[in-house]
């Protein structure tokens, strides 16, 4: 009977995270080494699965905050994963989530304790199960929002240069951008503050450091536009 709960088959459900940062070596994925069977040794995404007294939200809450100490992460579900053989011990069913954290804020600690490392997204190691299909699809995501809505506040430190914010940018679509019409476009969105603060290391002259105003910021990201960089 299809209302038969005694009788329904029984799955398992877990939470897989794709948590991108970003440094001067541009976009990066958090990835850890797998300490049990199967593909133990290999390179997995960050996951877990759902309890019983969890929502799903919850339970990516909770996997990101144990692996990076970090509470209050901006992150996304992704999709939902159900092929039937996509783990050879149970049938599982995984929803992925995207989240983007500041590198410089993580637990590097905790991170160290877990075997997990920092990789280019151009240079990930081949991952277990479906993980590489989820990365991808992530990063689709992640390059189709960047084309919508605002992208930085999340990634990168509280002041930062403009060349960091041209840098996020183009790790993210993977290609160059002019960078006077990058300029234009960011300004025409009025989400920055330009400091009377500068970044001396970069040059005699020096750069001005910038930060984004959060409720412009957050305002713009209700509103889909097109940037067309």
């Amino acid at each position: 009977m299809l209302n038969s709960y005694s009788t329904a088959d029984k799955v398992l459900l877990a939470v897989d995270c794709i948590i991108f940062g970003f440094d001067e070596e541009g976009l990066k994925i958090l990835l850890i080494k797998r300490d049990f069977e199967p593909e133990k040794g290999k390179w997995s995404l960050m996951g877990g699965f759902l309890k019983k007294e969890e929502v799903l939200d919850t339970a990516a809450i909770r996997v990101l905050n144990t692996y990076t100490g970090l509470q209050d992460i901006y992150m996304e579900q992704l999709y939902t994963y159900s092929e039937i053989d996509r783990d050879p011990v149970e049938r599982t069913i995984s929803v992925a989530y995207y989240a983007l954290i500041n590198i410089e804020n993580h637990n590097a600690e905790l991170i160290q304790n877990y075997h997990a490392k920092w990789f280019s997204v151009s240079e990930v190691p081949k991952l277990i199960f479906d993980h590489d299909n989820m990365l991808s699809h992530a990063i689709r995501r992640l390059r189709y929002r960047t084309s919508m809505r605002p992208v930085g506040f999340e990634l990168l430190p509280e002041k930062f240069k403009m060349s960091q914010l041209l840098k996020l940018y183009e790790s993210i679509l993977d290609k160059e951008i002019d960078k006077r019409n990058f300029i234009s476009k960011i300004n025409s969105l009025d989400i920055l503050i330009k400091l009377d603060e500068k970044d001396m290391t970069s040059s005699r002259k020096g750069s001005y450091l910038y930060t984004f105003d959060k409720e412009k910021y957050d305002a713009k990201l209700l509103n889909h536009f097109a940037l067309n960089f």
